[in-house]
């Protein structure tokens, strides 16, 4: 696995590392250990590069700011002048429009996920991952065995759309929604 390994491409994903905890600081996982919220991109961005051999700076950045437009107060245009049009763009694309009913919000992603870009396909299956380790090892307190089955269910369906992006990704996708299946 290469990772950047240029100082420029270093420094680059390094600052959205920070920008992504200066943004969820305040915010905590639904999990029993309320866990920092920040530990959750750095996840993504972790099986992007271990899990999927991903090495675009773009894909990574996306994958550490998945979260900072649909969930704190940043703007589009922030990240644009920050990270640039390119990680605006993935960001965007794997951002649900909150003003939607959660129902609609979660169809969405289903029916948008083909035709997302390569980078928000693996970010997508990536993030899918995370959250099917996190339902099935440390839910939240208040979700029952069959909100978790699920919320599987809908990974896979989400999961489905992205399907050719990034095989050794999507293997460890198929891989962790087994087992998570059998513990649940």
């Amino acid at each position: 696995m290469n990772l950047p390994t240029s100082p420029t491409a270093t420094a680059a994903l390094l600052e959205a590392l920070h920008f992504a905890a200066t943004k969820h600081r305040d915010q905590r996982r639904k999990d029993t250990e309320v866990s920092p919220y920040i530990n959750h991109p750095i996840r993504v961005a972790q099986l992007l590069a271990s899990e999927g051999g991903v090495t675009d700076l773009v894909t990574l950045q996306g994958a550490i700011l998945h979260d900072t437009v649909e969930d704190t107060e940043t703007t589009p245009e922030e990240l644009e002048r920050h990270f640039g049009a390119a990680v605006r763009r993935v960001v965007a694309e794997v951002t649900d429009d909150k003003s939607l009913p959660k129902g609609d919000r979660k169809r969405l992603q289903i029916e948008h996920a083909p035709h997302l870009s390569p980078q928000a396909q693996q970010i997508k299956i990536a993030d899918k991952t995370a959250n099917v380790q996190d339902v099935t090892a440390s839910p939240p307190t208040d979700w029952s065995l069959e909100r978790r089955r699920e919320y599987l269910d809908w990974t896979e369906q989400v999961v489905a759309g992205c399907r050719g992006c990034n095989p050794s990704l999507e293997a460890f996708y198929d891989g962790l929604l087994a087992q998570g299946r059998k513990l649940l």
